[in-house]
């Protein structure tokens, strides 16, 4: 099995920026992190953006879809910002016969306390594991992704 990665951008790879304490969208680090998990499976990485979630267009969207729909890989990791990770995950609904996990991070992966890491394992775990279909590994659970929703109150993903 391949795992094909595909980064977007979100909080997961923001960097320190600036002395005002501003954050912008870097390099993806997913990589490093699958390598310091000794992660052993077969994977490649690629990005489509680098854009915070809440900067994405429409055209974006579709960006990301016309990628994900022209890779011949069956198993699908995208990491996302997790403001409109949902849109853009309803957006993939469509694209039949592939195994689609979007993840991101409430804090950036360069942080110690982040979710990061923990998420990125939940969402290589599910694409290996789940049927055909679209969905969000976040708060270490995977939800299908017309039935979640962000709880900004409690900063967590949970059923809607």
């Amino acid at each position: 099995m391949k795992i094909k990665i595909y980064t977007v951008g979100g909080t997961i790879d923001k960097i320190y920026f600036d002395e005002k304490s501003a954050y912008e969208v870097g390099e993806p680090r997913i990589g490093e992190i699958l390598q310091e998990a000794h992660v052993n499976l077969g994977f490649e990485i690629a990005s489509i953006l680098h854009k915070d979630s809440l900067d994405m267009t429409d055209d974006d969207r579709q960006k990301v879809y016309d990628t994900i729909t022209a890779d011949k890989n069956r198993y699908i990791v995208i990491t996302h910002g997790t403001d409109t990770m949902i849109e853009t995950a309803l957006k993939l609904k469509t694209i039949p016969d592939k195994v689609m996990v979007l993840t991101g991070s409430m804090e950036p992966a360069r942080f110690k306390s982040s979710d990061a890491a923990f998420n990125i394992g939940c969402a290589v775990t599910a694409v290996q594991i789940a049927k055909p279909g679209v969905y969000i590994a976040m708060n270490g659970r995977i939800f299908e992704a017309d039935k979640v929703r962000k709880n900004l109150d409690k900063n967590w993903f949970e059923p809607n």
